[in-house]
């Protein structure tokens, strides 16, 4: 499929977030999820779960299962419309891992040495002991990303790194093997996108947060959300005011409450005026409580019918993969594989579905 044949009325982009924990947290929720919502009337969006890349590390498959539906579900949740986007699961993909072979075969053992997520993870536990998965995680994710043919990436800006790794290996391919990719561009989302952790309000907020009150889970009992915002790092002064460097928990507790009410730092910070810290955190516990709950309410209900999740993700399945296997054949065919006939393509095929 040429970066042409994509064309739709709506430009295209793909993203995804792993499956790593029992919920999003509220950095993944604000900085991820809420801008893909607003977005997705004006895309034709294809969202995941990269589950694949989950295996990276050791993990426990049943917990990875629950936690690839309950991903799923918070999506959905959170508002993406199945209708008019895909929603898939990336290993009921079979396209991914076989395009992420034919990109390892055209990157470059330095050039993945050098990418930050195998530096850093392989360095907490030893080159020694970290999978060959990881060393290979970036050019899985750049398959993940040329499978769809998309426009743009929206991703963090820490990720932007492995959006540029995917430019260089569609372009490689494309030069190589002639034109087969559309060369994305990586999509970084302004104000909200970086909330941080409220014990440790210089780190982004993550799921290996070095204290479990610093994260705010999307799925936590709003009772757990409120005492962990009003326990949250400030600092000695009184007074509210905007300082990143200087003020870092206040300024958090601000950006937090300014993406989660749609109004602007500027605008909130004169309310304060005269008011103490524990205004702040009870207005910014309140909101976000205001936000979450109904994301969480709807992800149990989503949850407690299995069948109609499974049936969502299905659905999604089957688009992808009708874009996928085009993608994947033009690759095939333009790398120089033999390709099957139609008629033996027809036994393949039968066999598969007499065996599935």
């Amino acid at each position: 499929m040429t970066a042409e044949a994509t064309s739709t009325h709506r430009p295209r982009v793909l993203s995804g977030m792993q499956p790593s924990a029992e919920s999003l947290h509220l950095g993944n929720y604000l900085g991820a999820l809420v801008n893909w919502v607003k977005a997705q009337d004006d895309y034709d969006a294809f969202f995941f779960v990269p589950d694949m890349h989950a295996i990276t590390a050791p993990h426990d498959p049943a917990a990875l299962r629950e936690r690839t539906r309950r991903t799923a579900a918070q999506y959905i949740a959170g508002g993406i419309d199945v209708e008019k986007n895909t929603l898939f699961v990336q290993s009921h993909v079979p396209e991914h891992a076989q395009l992420a072979w034919v990109l390892n075969c055209i990157t470059g053992f330095g050039e993945a040495s050098r990418m930050t997520q195998f530096k850093d993870k392989s360095a907490k536990g030893g080159v020694e002991n970290a999978g060959v998965g990881l060393f290979t995680y970036p050019m899985l994710m750049a398959a993940d990303i040329l499978m769809y043919q998309p426009h743009g990436v929206p991703v963090g800006d820490d990720q932007r790194q492995h959006v540029e790794l995917a430019r260089t290996l569609a372009n490689r391919f494309n030069h190589r093997f002639g034109e087969t990719f559309r060369v994305p561009e990586a999509f970084i989302p302004g104000e909200g996108a970086r909330i941080y952790d409220l014990q440790n309000p210089t780190k982004k907020m993550s799921k290996s947060a070095e204290s479990p009150n610093g994260l705010i889970n999307v799925l936590d009992p709003s009772k757990t959300i409120a005492k962990r915002i009003k326990s949250a790092v400030t600092d000695d002064e009184t007074v509210v005011a905007y300082d990143r460097e200087k003020k870092p928990g206040v300024s958090n507790l601000l950006d937090i409450l300014a993406a989660v009410t749609g109004r602007s730092v500027e605008q909130i910070v004169p309310e304060y005026e005269g008011k103490m810290y524990g205004h702040l955190k009870v207005d910014v516990a309140d909101a976000v409580v205001a936000e979450v709950e109904p994301v969480r309410e709807r992800t149990f209900e989503l949850l407690d019918d299995p069948a109609e999740l499974d049936r969502l993700l299905a659905v999604g399945a089957s688009k992808a993969r009708a874009v996928a296997a085009q993608t994947l054949d033009d690759v095939y065919r333009n790398v120089g594989f033999l390709q099957l006939g139609k008629d033996a393509a027809a036994v393949v095929s039968r066999a598969g579905a007499a065996t599935a």
